[in-house]
This record gives structure tokens, C-alpha cells and sequence, in this order.
């Protein structure tokens, strides 16, 4: 098993974003019974964020009510929470040493000490305060006692040895799948590898598309951001999913799901030479999703070299977000 600060933690993680950033979230009892369901499975790193959702409804509420009802599963979960924007403003980052304090206290005010925070992360670089400055603010509360150690969220190779030369760096949370392969190349992975930091790869069904659910555009829900990102528009939709069907090709020979043979292709790059450990966060918001993302396909050899072939073949059109 992976360690994240010196807890083990299972294969794959569970991502709670959805569980409250959505136009129209769950219910807490359906919340509940995910996150229970994910924790009995294995899934005991959380992954959630301040910024999921308003500041009056967001992981942490979740999280609050979740172990009220569940004190038991408290030391059980590895929690990693996203912070460090400006409040009410999820999109916009502030590493400032003010908004990095207001964030964590406000996270653990709202815990009301019932779980632990093990990892905080600042969920984008601000470009206005140097980046080893954020980290040192962050340093400070674990040094402190109040949060376990230092993860980083959506950062490239320099900033990563930036952050590692002021504090020791627990995790490093990037998008990592079939659709977003750009740490292999970009020297994310590599950098990880070479410090010996893990790798908590988000959207490792690229937001659904590798579910095997989607068939055009028009399945996408009325009210869904994914409307506006750039690789589910029409005009490249069908091209995208071309790559979706030759891995549902390979999952149906070994009887599973695409979803499945998707996180196993993440997985398996785990004890490769020059990878670091990589945990996937698939998040769902029903059992029978939880269960399947719980169960990935080991890959051989042969498979996953084929599925290298196929990726060479159909390269995604579009980017990862919206330009804004």
C-alpha cells in the first residue's frame, strides 16, 4: 500500500467533489452511504476541497456531519482538503499569508476537531505571491501540529522543487488519465519520482467521458459545466470517443468496464522505472459506481502496451479546461 504521511492508504483514493459542487447535489443521506461505501471498500484517502461548493456548504460541512455520525471512521480516513482561494470565489487563487490562514482555520473550525486535516493544498498557484512564500505559510500550521503535511495541486516540475526546498512535500495532486497524459511528458512524473512524492491523480475518468456513459454531446446534463469544456464540444466529441470505444474493446475481453481497465492503466504505472506512486480519486456519488471504480483491472504486459498503441493513434482534441 501507498503512504501518505505515514498512513496507509488503500490502491485508489475516493474524490468528494461531486458530493456537493454540482448544480444539483446529492442528498446527505446518499452522500453518507457513498462515502461509506467508498471507505468499506478501501478507499480511505478523501480528497475534498474549501472550495467545493459555497462557504456554507462544501466537504468540510460534509465531512463535519459524516463523522458525527460516523466517529469511528474518523482515524480510519486520510483526509486531504483543497483551500487557499479567496472566499466565495473558488476560481480565484490567493496564496497570500492572510487567505492561506483564513483558509486552513476556517477548514478546521468547521471540522470542529473531529477529523484530523492530514493534507492541505493550496488548489492553484496564485501568480502574485511567490510560491515558496504559500508553502511557508502552510509549513508553519504543520509545524504546529495542526495539519499534517504539505500536498500540491495543479503545478508543474519548477514549482514542485520550489515547494520541496522550503517544506517536505507529502503529495502531489494533478489530472492524470487516458485523456490527460501530460505529467509523462511534462516532467511532473518524473520530478515526483526523483523526490519520492506520490501522486494523487484527479479525473481519472476524465470527467466522465471514460465511463462509457457518454455518447454525445447531448448526454451531458442541461445544467453541466462539462458543456463548455473544450474536449466534449461537438465538433469534437465523436473523434474523442473513438478512444473510448477501443478501451472498452479491451475491458469487455476481460469482462469489465472501461472504467475499470481506465484506472487499472493508472495504476499500473506504479513500480515503473522513474514513476512515482500514483493513487487515483475517481468520485461517484452511487454505490454500484463506487463498487466498479473500487475494482480495477490489473493490467499484463501486452495490455498495456496496446493500450500505449491505441493512445498514439487517437490523440484527444482539446483542451483540458476552458480557456478562461
Amino acid at each position: 500500500m501507498v503512504k501518505l504521511v505515514g498512513k496507509e492508504v488503500g490502491k485508489v483514493g475516493y474524490g468528494l467533489m461531486g458530493l456537493t459542487w454540482r448544480a444539483s447535489p446529492p442528498s446527505q443521506e446518499q452522500a453518507f452511504e457513498a462515502m461509506h461505501t467508498a471507505l468499506s471498500k478501501g478507499a480511505n484517502f478523501f480528497n475534498g476541497g474549501e472550495l467545493y461548493g459555497t462557504p456554507e456548504r462544501n466537504s468540510l460541512q460534509l465531512l463535519n456531519e459524516y463523522f458525527t455520525k460516523y466517529p469511528g471512521d474518523a482515524e480510519k480516513v486520510v483526509l486531504s482538503i483543497k483551500g487557499g482561494s479567496v472566499r466565495g470565489e473558488p476560481l480565484t487563487p490567493d496564496g497570500s499569508q492572510k487567505n492561506i490562514r483564513r483558509s486552513i482555520d476556517e477548514c478546521l473550525k468547521v471540522l470542529e476537531g473531529k477529523k484530523f486535516l492530514d493534507l492541505f493544498e493550496s488548489a492553484r498557484i496564485d501568480p502574485k505571491v511567490p510560491y515558496e512564500d504559500t508553502i511557508s505559510y502552510i509549513a508553519e500550521y504543520v509545524k504546529a501540529g495542526k495539519v499534517g503535511g504539505i500536498s500540491l495541486s495543479e503545478v508543474d516540475a519548477e514549482s514542485i522543487r520550489k515547494a520541496a526546498g522550503v517544506h517536505k512535500i507529502s503529495a502531489v495532486e494533478v489530472e492524470f488519465s487516458l485523456f490527460s497524459t501530460d505529467i509523462l511528458e511534462n516532467g511532473v512524473a518524473s520530478t515526483c519520482a526523483e523526490l519520492g512524492i506520490p501522486i494523487v491523480a484527479y479525473s481519472p475518468l476524465s470527467r466522465g467521458f471514460l465511463t462509457g456513459e457518454l455518447r454525445s454531446f447531448d448526454d451531458l446534463p442541461k445544467d453541466s459545466m462539462l458543456r463548455y469544456y473544450p474536449r466534449f464540444q461537438p465538433d469534437v466529441f465523436d473523434e474523442n470517443l473513438k478512444l473510448v470505444a477501443e478501451v472498452e474493446a479491451i475491458a469487455k475481453a476481460r469482462g469489465a468496464t472501461a472504467a475499470q481497465v481506465a484506472i487499472g492503466w493508472i495504476i499500473s504505472h506504479n513500480g515503473k522505472p522513474g514513476m512515482p506512486e500514483i493513487i487515483p480519486i475517481p468520485g461517484a456519488t452511487t454505490t454500484s459506481r463506487i463498487e466498479e471504480n473500487m475494482s480495477p483491472v490489473e493490467l499484463s504486459a501486452d495490455e498495456v502496451a496496446k493500450i500505449e498503441d491505441i493512445l498514439k493513434k487517437f490523440p484527444i482534441s482539446g483542451g483540458r479546461y476552458p480557456g478562461h
